[in-house]
């Protein structure tokens, strides 16, 4: 069984036991979190698909790790410009989420 859910902007394809990467969410590590924005729920071939979420569904889940991702560089460059190089870097914070049960 499967879902797609929306969280943090971005939607994820999730099945029970993956451990999935989603934009940082205020909870503690071992926390149970419950995903309620589920787009669509699938099993085989049957799928259902929400207008715009699936009324009922909900994706459980235990936070396993709080974290930041790689870091990327960022370089500007503008020719024939003063002071027009600039580098910086930017590191992502993610919630590593197990997912435990999807219901719907």
């Amino acid at each position: 069984m499967y879902a797609v859910i929306q969280t943090g902007g971005k939607q994820h394809r999730v099945e029970i036991g993956e451990v999935v990467r989603v934009e940082k969410l205020e909870s503690e590590e071992g926390a149970k979190v419950t995903f309620d924005q589920v787009l669509a729920v699938g099993e085989g071939d049957a799928v259902k698909v929400g207008a715009p979420t699936v009324q009922g569904a909900t994706v459980t889940g235990t936070v396993v790790e709080q974290g930041r991702g790689k870091k990327l560089l960022i370089f500007r460059y503008r020719r024939r410009q003063n002071a027009s190089r600039r580098r910086g870097g930017h590191r992502q914070s993610f919630t590593a989420v197990k997912i435990d049960a999807i219901t719907g």
